[in-house]
């Protein structure tokens, strides 16, 4: 499940967008601070694996919307 890593920031920001959760809730669904959401929506840091795999279930949650997402972002590598 690879993903493009300059844009994780963007697409975090999208999905935040998109469920209309704030940094704190959104970081509480995937178990994290909301400063790690932070650092990641500013590129200064990438999510691990396991987070990843969290971004990849929220995505598919939101229907066509999602499989825009998970098309954009990730890859079949």
């Amino acid at each position: 499940m690879p993903v493009d890593q300059p844009g994780v920031g963007k697409l975090i920001y999208r999905i935040r967008q998109k469920t209309q959760l704030t940094q704190e809730k959104f970081a509480a669904k995937l178990g994290v601070t909301h400063l790690t959401v932070n650092r990641w929506e500013n590129g200064h840091s990438k999510p691990s694996p396991l987070a990843l795999q969290k971004l990849e279930e929220l995505i598919q949650q939101l229907s066509v919307e999602g499989e825009d997402l998970l098309a954009k972002y990730f890859s079949e590598e």
